[in-house]
């Protein structure tokens, strides 16, 4: 049984990465199209955008132990589903 504790998502990391970086997210015909492969590539992308930000130290290390509690998985779920609803 999947845990949604914060707003429908399992925590409140996971509602807030889902909501800011994936809201309306439209998967392009290169990215993954199965949840486990799409999962790790979501991870990526918030990762890099966190190094990219130009933060270095306490900032970063903070960002990166917040995103730490996200569930990308229970994300990536969303994002295909989502997908799939809107190009049928």
């Amino acid at each position: 049984m999947e845990n949604n504790d914060y707003q429908g998502w399992k925590n409140y990391a996971t509602w807030r990465v889902a909501l800011e970086f994936f809201d309306g997210y439209e998967i392009q015909k290169d990215e993954p199209q199965d949840v486990y492969d799409m999962s790790k590539y979501l991870k990526e992308l918030v990762e890099s955008a966190i190094d990219e930000s130009g933060q270095e130290g306490i900032s970063n290390s903070y960002a990166h132990a917040f995103i730490s509690d996200v569930d990308f998985y229970q994300i990536a779920g969303h994002v295909l589903d989502m997908n799939k609803e809107m190009n049928s």
